[in-house]
């Protein structure tokens, strides 16, 4: 009796991870096409200018199917706010994980070059962003420890 009672346990717990596999799947598919829309956003963290000095920004950006992103924001790095203008040009992979290429200008100008790494998550429509370097137009880097929080606007249609 023990012995049947141990099988059909094993059978139905069987089944019920095997009902699962299904949807763990779905849960990790993304794509460029998948995230593309109009998406708002806010950062802070810290950039070393050698100092260490606050940085923070609140911003919106149209992503298309494609990666490619313009947007803009209002910064603020140490206490002196701008308007900013961006572009980039993003990459989304499988597991919901990416990355990004943005050039930030001010009035035609570029001010700096910036990498992030992304994780999507809420269907992909939120994403978590970390900076992985800050790059100067004249190629000189700036320690930064900055993370990005943003939400999904509206689907591209």
């Amino acid at each position: 009796m023990k012995h049947k009672l141990v099988h059909s346990g094993l059978v139905i717990a069987s089944f019920c991870i095997a009902g699962l596999l299904p949807l763990q799947a779905q849960a990790a598919q993304c794509s460029l096409s998948s995230v593309a829309g109009n998406w708002s956003y806010t950062y802070n963290g810290t950039v070393y200018v050698p100092d260490a000095a606050l940085i923070a920004a609140v911003g919106h950006y149209r992503q298309d199917v494609k990666g490619n992103v313009t947007g803009s924001q209002t910064h603020t790095l140490g206490g002196q706010t701008e308007v900013e203008n961006i572009t980039a040009t993003a990459t989304v992979n499988g597991d919901c994980t990416g990355s990004a290429s943005i050039s930030v200008y001010s009035g035609g100008t570029l001010l700096r070059t910036t990498t992030v790494n992304s994780a999507y998550d809420s269907n992909g429509n939120h994403v978590r962003m970390i900076f992985t370097s800050l790059t100067l137009p004249g190629g000189t880097a700036l320690p930064v420890v900055a993370t990005l929080d943003g939400s999904r606007v509206s689907a591209q249609n």
